[in-house]
């Protein structure tokens, strides 16, 4: 049981420490990645950037996924092949279901970034970074788009995951970090004592936080800002 956000990612970012990797980059997933990645990249003293992952879902089943746009530059469309033969999806219906999903992915690209651009993670290790994983479907997204950007690794990190989910993520990652295996997984917040909703604000001003205290040279250590 994690106190909130905060408190799983200040304990990720300590086990993710000992490992020490060569030059990471963390990328939050939002919105309820970004308060867990801040504190994974104060820890690491690594800079923070987002992966907005827009969820295209099934004809009359949203929750499916049959694909998903990933935001970049380009942006990249990731299909769910198997959900996509069970429905018999064509490349026209595919497009207008893709096409339905993009302005949500525009309005949270501009509401979080700005005009600021993805940093490059070429030759760099990715940690992608949220709250926790239930059934996986937007992580392994995200890492199958992060692969075709030539990282030197990607690098899984959540606070709390069904054991298999992890066992299914450490397929598609290099390396998965989870602190927390319940063997009676329910709903995520339930292994929080707070888990608020978060608004597009938290995001921006999370991320503001964690670009200061990269740029100043700054992190916590045991809850104090010292220099590194």
């Amino acid at each position: 049981m994690f106190r909130d956000r905060e408190d799983a990612g200040a304990k990720l970012g300590l086990e993710l420490s000992r490992l020490q990797l060569h030059r990471p980059i963390v990328l939050a997933l939002p919105r309820g990645g970004v308060p867990v990645a801040v504190e994974v990249a104060k820890a690491l003293n690594a800079p923070l950037d987002l992966l907005i992952v827009r969820k295209v879902g099934a004809p009359g089943n949203p929750e499916l996924a049959v694909a998903a746009i990933v935001d970049g530059d380009p942006g990249e469309v990731v299909l769910n092949r198997e959900i996509v033969e069970t429905y018999g999806l064509n490349d026209d219906a595919l497009r207008v279901l893709i096409a339905n999903e993009r302005p949500e992915l525009e309005r949270r690209r501009v509401a979080y970034r700005g005009k600021n651009k993805p940093v490059s993670i070429a030759g760099r290790i990715a940690i992608i970074v949220d709250d926790g994983a239930a059934t996986g479907t937007t992580m392994k997204i995200a890492i199958r788009a992060l692969k075709r950007r030539s990282p030197r690794e990607i690098v899984v990190a959540i606070p709390v995951s069904p054991q298999e989910t992890v066992a299914a993520l450490e397929q598609e990652a290099d390396r998965v970090v989870c602190l927390s295996q319940p063997g009676q997984f329910r709903a995520l917040g339930h292994h929080y004592l707070r888990f608020p909703q978060l608004s597009d604000n938290d995001v921006v001003s999370a991320m503001d936080e964690a670009a200061q205290l990269y740029k100043t040279g700054q992190r916590h250590v045991s809850g104090l800002v010292q220099k590194p």
